[in-house]
């Protein structure tokens, strides 16, 4: 079992930075493949950002490219999103999540739910115009 909390959230204005912090506990950290997903009102949750358990690897959606970085401190058991030049449709509660699938390639490793086993509770991102 892992468990999964997310941190960082908050109210910023549009072009401001901040960042998300998800401290996992419970299994070896390095061994699972984390990603980060938001979900807007009355939208469906989607993919942001994810990463391999060394770090060597990343994964991003096409809307934040660019502007948000994922990364992660194994000795600290904590995954980040550093989330750039934000956006008031970067609104959204923000979750983390960990999966330990070995073979896997790109979007088919990181950016489909199903695959993930455990989540966060999630963290609110609120960006003003």
């Amino acid at each position: 079992q892992v468990q999964l909390v997310e941190s960082g959230g908050g109210l910023v204005q549009a072009g401001d930075s901040l960042r998300l912090g998800c401290t996992a506990s419970g299994r070896t950290f390095s061994n699972y493949r984390m990603g980060w997903f938001r979900q807007a009102p009355g939208k469906e949750r989607e993919f942001v950002a994810g990463i391999s358990g060394s770090g060597s690897s990343t994964f991003y959606a096409d809307s934040v490219k660019g502007r948000f970085t994922i990364s992660r401190d194994n000795a600290k058991n904590t995954v980040y999103l550093q989330m750039n030049s934000l956006k008031p449709e970067d609104t959204a509660v923000y979750y983390c999540a960990a999966h330990s699938r070995a073979y896997c390639i790109g979007y088919g490793c990181y950016g489909v739910i199903s695959l993930y086993e455990y989540w966060g509770q999630g963290t609110q991102v609120t960006v003003s115009s």
